[in-house]
């Protein structure tokens, strides 16, 4: 048998899957095919490279995902904490520069010494899992060849939706005779305050973490009509609909109703105007893209419009009338298998012991979701490795932490399997009577979560 274990594929969940795995003293091939071969959205040439929004969602313990990233930090995740370092500010998100981020998380796994880094395409598991244990942690945007055979491995014909990514913005181009910072509620004026005492607390606020365009009602449903009107970009079977709700383009929104997107992206609520002292009709929310605070993405704003049409339309936001466009919006394949059927709770193929699968090409949908199966795959692997291929006690989290019911959700029958994100939904339900509050029961979530995972 090989004195190493493979991973393919150098995303969130390949390069925790490696820095888990070498961690274990065992040695580790991991395989990139950039910089000698680009996806549709990839561009740059480092690993654990992030192609649509900054956010890694949440640190509240009372929202799924900073349940989730804070269990990944007590087991000590190499992604959440270079994440941790890199952070830009979010309010109460953790958001990073992402240039930063690839470039950190790169150099930790460079810098090991039981990790070789070969930039090659693999196109044959079959091969390499013949006399040792390969993790496939190719992604959502797994290269044509490699997908076809996953296909021919796992006996699916179909492995794929679609996804979106929104756009950048230059914050030098934005208007701030119109643009205010602030967060939500925290920005709202409080019935005791007066105007000026608002206004003097709003501009001295310590953390201005998001760019808030304002509109009035003519100026959202002009917007509206020219976005469903707007060109899309063609795609490939794209008739199937195949397209993740969690991902959902902003122009796919905006034809559900007139006022789908004021209750979704552009909802004004926690929001006061600055120049009207009252809440907008509707807001468009940016976020900090990078550590300078130089460029922001548009929140929400998933799209598949031509580029020209993203200039044109997107330029009708108040604020944006004279923006600059560093990086447009793009949809792209998404590649996940049929999970329920394939994978056991380690993510372990059933068919064949010496293959897992990590990322989202499992099905769970989201950078953190990615890393923690990262982890769980490589900490299997690393048990099987070290017990020298023997049958061994397989290391399943607790179906009370996200890690486990994540875990758990990917590999249960469900014949209308679909990606899913970190959520409360997913765990079992507390023991005895019912808690109304919501922020109090999730925070019951995590008491218990955190307790097993101590």
């Amino acid at each position: 048998m090989k004195d190493y274990i493979t991973v393919i594929g150098g995303g969130l969940a390949g390069c925790e899957a490696a820095y888990q795995i070498a961690k274990k003293g065992i040695k580790v091939k991991l395989y990139e095919m950039k910089p000698k071969k680009f996806s549709e959205a990839h561009s740059n040439n480092n690993l654990a490279e992030i192609v649509c929004s900054n956010s890694f969602k949440s640190n509240l313990l009372t929202n799924a995902c900073g349940l989730l990233k804070e269990e990944l930090r007590r087991l000590n995740s190499l992604l959440i904490k270079v994440a941790d370092e890199v952070a830009v500010p979010a309010g109460q998100a953790l958001a990073v520069d992402r240039e930063k981020f690839a470039e950190e998380v790169t150099k930790n796994l460079e810098q090991d010494k039981l990790i070789e880094i070969i930039h090659e395409e693999i196109t044959n598991i079959e091969e390499i899992s013949k006399d040792g244990i390969v993790i496939i942690a190719t992604g959502p945007l797994t290269s044509s060849k490699l997908a076809e055979n996953i296909s021919k491995i796992t006996g699916q014909d179909k492995l794929y939706f679609y996804d979106a990514a929104a756009p950048i913005v230059s914050k030098e181009s934005i208007d701030f005779n119109i643009a205010f910072y602030g967060n939500r509620y925290e920005q709202e004026k409080k019935k005791d305050e007066s105007i000026e005492e608002w206004k003097n607390r709003i501009e001295n606020q310590d953390e201005k973490s998001y760019i808030n365009l304002p509109m009035n009602k003519e100026e959202y449903e002009n917007f509206c009509k020219e976005l469903i009107e707007a060109e899309v970009v063609t795609l490939h079977d794209f008739e199937k609909k195949e397209i993740f709700e969690g991902c959902m383009p902003i122009e796919i929104m905006a034809k559900r109703g007139l006022d789908t997107l004021r209750f979704g992206p552009l909802k004004p609520v926690g929001f006061d105007d600055p120049r009207y002292a009252k809440r907008p009709y509707a807001i468009v929310q940016l976020r900090q893209d990078d550590s300078k605070a130089s460029i922001y993405n548009i929140v929400g704003f998933q799209t598949n419009l031509k580029f020209g049409e993203q200039k044109r339309v997107f330029s009708m936001i108040p604020g944006l009338q004279n923006a600059e466009f560093v990086k447009y919006g793009v949809m792209h394949r998404n590649t996940y298998i049929n999970s329920t059927q394939l994978l056991d709770e380690t993510y372990n193929l059933k068919i064949n012991k010496n293959i897992y699968f990590a990322g989202q090409i499992t099905g769970v949908e989201g950078y953190v979701e990615s890393i923690s199966s990262g982890m769980v795959a490589a900490l299997n692997a690393a048990n099987v490795f070290k017990n020298d291929f023997q049958k061994c006690d397989k290391i399943i989290f607790s179906e009370n932490t996200v890690i486990g019911a994540l875990a758990k959700y990917i590999s249960t029958p469900n014949e209308k399997f679909q990606p899913m994100n970190a959520n409360f939904g997913i765990l079992p339900e507390l023991e005895g009577n019912r808690i109304r509050d919501k922020k109090l029961r999730y925070q019951c979530y995590a008491d218990r979560s955190l307790k097993e995972i101590n």
